[in-house]
């Protein structure tokens, strides 16, 4: 595969060894089923990083070469994620992380918030998409409801969220996919619900952003975060957002600092070099897909292929499971990310985990900061082994996988 000329025709599956070379962690041998919490990086990001720190770099400016650098390294790193996500440029914020990107617009927001206002969240969501609204909520003493998803099948259907609305509704905040059991709501559905009543919408778009094809427009979403090094980048966050809304949203900031949306949201100089990683990392997985077209084509082209792929080695790994003695597989919904939650009888998750690693299988065992899913799935802080796909993961892995929980099943039972 070639990366830099697209070269790969659309309707060839994925090549996995061709992405798989350019992943020196890989090189170790261990099988990486961790992603969900972040994935390995390709040399392509690390370079791309190395590159902007190592050439002339300042604060942005258009009089010298180390400012020029610098405003490219921004400019190429909004348009790269607006291809990615659907949205304009100029509405892409860029910020430490998803939780504290969150955190800050939960503030700016419910200052406008009076006693009586209510805000809908979700127990299907990770905590960073729970927390800063229940905290903000009761800051300006607006009334927090709760939307609980089916724990026998993981769904979270639209239904539930129109039985919480009311016209005192100020912002509802969902997430686009579950990172603990990868259920993905109807974002289009929940958002004309929102509306409805008049308020705005908060998706976290965390875990659905690196398994299938974004687009923020038709959504209709209001606000969507992500996290780009869910999908081989650097670690940061970027939140966008209808340009309208951003207008109108003023948050703290330094005096001197710009009032321009999205600087405005900046706080600080600008990560260049993880801005920089973050394009290669978009460029790197546009590569993966269609010969021809814009990149915002060819990223698309390349997602398909990384869901047919993902979905493919999923239902492996769910019919090995489904073998095993005392497993409950948790990821049930219809629309679901490749990311397999389970427990099994008798049996700490810890345990299971810690013993896959020893076996050079990394899928590790919590509740992965879905507090709130875990609480309701009966779990607890525990939670159960996650088993999250990436597309470096092939049939050999998941081979190492199976083999290495029949082994730890075979040990107890023997």
């Amino acid at each position: 595969m070639n990366f830099d000329t697209q070269t790969q025709s659309p309707a060839a599956p994925l090549d996995v060894e061709a992405i798989r070379r350019h992943f020196p962690a890989l090189h170790d041998g261990a099988a990486h089923f961790d992603g969900p919490g972040g994935t390995q990086t390709p040399d392509v990001v690390a370079d791309a990083i190395r590159h902007t720190m190592l050439r002339p770099l300042s604060n942005r400016s258009s009089s010298t070469a180390a400012g020029r650098n610098a405003e490219d390294a921004v400019t190429e790193c909004r348009a790269a994620l607006a291809d990615l996500l659907n949205t304009r440029a100029e509405c892409v914020i860029f910020g430490r992380s998803m939780t504290a990107l969150t955190f800050e617009m939960s503030r700016t927001l419910s200052a406008l918030w009076s006693p009586g206002d209510e805000v809908v969240v979700s127990r299907l969501d990770h905590d960073a998409n729970v927390r800063p609204w229940v905290i903000a909520a009761e800051r300006a003493g607006a009334t927090v409801r709760w939307l609980d998803f089916d724990p026998k099948t993981g769904e979270l259907p639209v239904e539930v969220l129109n039985e919480q609305l009311t016209d005192r509704t100020r912002l509802v905040a969902v997430t686009a996919a579950s990172n603990l059991i990868g259920t993905m709501p109807d974002i289009r559905a929940f958002a004309d619900a929102a509306h409805s009543v008049g308020a705005k919408i908060y998706v976290d778009g965390v875990h659905y952003t690196a398994h299938a094809g974004v687009d923020f427009k038709a959504r209709d979403a209001d606000f969507f975060a992500c996290s780009p090094y869910k999908f081989f980048g650097p670690h940061c966050g970027v939140l966008t957002g209808k340009p309208e809304l951003l207008a109108e949203v003023h948050p703290d900031k330094l005096l001197p600092s710009s009032n321009n949306v999205p600087e405005r949201f900046e706080l600080g100089t600008l990560p260049y070099e993880l801005m920089a990683g973050t394009t290669a990392a978009i460029n790197f997985l546009a590569g993966f897909g269609a010969a021809t077209g814009s990149r915002r084509e060819r990223l698309q082209a390349s997602l398909k292929l990384v869901e047919q792929h993902e979905d493919r080695l999923r239902e492996q790994i769910e019919a090995g499971l489904s073998e095993l003695p005392g497993v409950t597989m948790f990821s049930r919904a219809r629309r679901r990310t490749p990311t397999l939650l389970a427990t099994f009888a008798g049996v700490q998750s810890s345990a299971v985990s810690e013993f896959l690693a020893q076996q050079g299988v990394n899928a590790p065992a919590s509740s992965f900061y879905g507090y709130e899913t875990s609480e309701l799935l009966g779990l607890g802080e525990a939670g159960g082994v996650r088993i999250g796909l990436a597309p470096y993961n092939n049939d050999r892995d998941v081979a190492r996988l199976l083999d290495a929980l029949n082994a730890y099943f075979a040990r107890e039972t023997g």
